[in-house]
């Protein structure tokens, strides 16, 4: 029925050749749309198995205000995934990470407000906007306490985009990210996609490591899960617009018990047996790492009907199962 409300609409994905993106337009293989995929000069767009949509791929320097001319023209539904994602690259250069984190989706709203163009404008962003969380679970009511240049960034952006919602430019939705795993193309950052990471190190019999004795608590959600969690967004943009949502499995892991699932999950399915060390942690690991984190996504699913659907030891099982087949 998602899928079905998609139809031929016009759908633009910026950051295509990444991750979630990825996963996004693979998820869109069968629906008759038309899909603009933007991405970076010399960027790799991934190839689509299916024959649904009608796919025209750009590559563009989105971060000039010029560039976002003539390209919304027609667009229903714009899905803003482009992103620096490092938290170390951002406290290294805060100006190009406000160049690639901010620039680009405030260009994007004052060239829809400058056209007259009003598309639903889906912002992935991220948990730790929130900072240093509280309580368990975390949901729309905790405050916002960034504590790094990277997740400053990431709220400065979602906050313009919710502005010009309010001002009636677009209908903007941010959806707020925990620890997003599952198959796909490899992380773009040495300090994303760490469970993915440790998943193919074991498949490569590789030793896996915990950073001390990794009691931190994460939401690790399945990056399917993610995938219909944006587009239940786009569909149900009218009811949540104006809003951002807390995305996550609504489970909590440590992270030493995250990578010991993995450990034995590639043990079951591949005989081959996974060590696990215990080492210190870096000296200049980013406060960050050491926060804990749940999500409560009620709002969210009781507004679009979203129900996180992989359970940790499920997602890891799919994520090995693709990465041995060569995904």
């Amino acid at each position: 029925m998602i899928r079905e409300a998609l139809i031929d609409k016009s759908i633009m994905i910026t950051g295509a050749g990444g991750y979630i993106a990825a996963n996004l337009t693979a998820a869109l293989a069968d629906t008759p749309c038309r899909i603009l995929r933007i991405d970076k000069p010399g960027a790799a767009f991934p190839p689509l198995a299916g024959r649904g949509p009608d796919i025209r791929d750009l590559e563009m320097d989105i971060r000039r205000r010029d560039a976002w001319e003539g390209v919304l023209d027609d667009v229903d539904i714009v899905y803003h995934l482009a992103a620096q994602t490092s938290v170390y690259a951002a406290d290294r250069d805060p100006e190009a990470d406000l160049e690639t984190n901010v620039l680009p989706l405030l260009n994007l709203l004052t060239s829809c407000r400058r056209q007259g163009l009003n598309p639903a404008v889906i912002f992935a962003g991220t948990v730790t906007e929130a900072g240093l969380t509280e309580t368990l679970p975390v949901n729309e009511d905790h405050p916002d306490r960034p504590i790094t240049i990277y997740d400053l960034h990431k709220l400065a952006a979602e906050r313009y985009l919710l502005h010009f919602t309010a001002n009636n430019t677009v209908r903007g939705v941010a959806l707020r990210l925990a620890n997003v795993y599952g198959p796909g193309p490899k992380s773009g950052s040495a300090d994303r996609g760490i469970l993915n990471a440790m998943i193919r190190k074991a498949i490569g019999g590789q030793e896996l490591t915990i950073y001390g004795e990794g009691d931190c608590r994460r939401d690790y959600v399945f990056i399917g899960d993610v995938v219909a969690a944006l587009l239940r967004a786009a569909v149900h943009i009218d009811s949540i617009a104006g809003r951002y949502f807390v995305i996550g499995s609504g489970l909590g892991h440590t992270v030493a018990q995250a990578i010991r699932m993995a450990a034995e999950r590639v043990e079951l399915k591949t005989g081959r047996r996974v060590t696990i060390r215990n080492i210190e942690a870096p000296a200049d690991l980013s406060p960050i790492e050491y926060r804990h984190f749940v999500a409560d996504s009620g709002r969210f699913s009781q507004l679009t009907g979203w129900r996180p659907r992989y359970s940790l030891p499920e997602g890891i099982d799919a994520t090995i199962m693709d990465f041995l087949a060569g995904g």
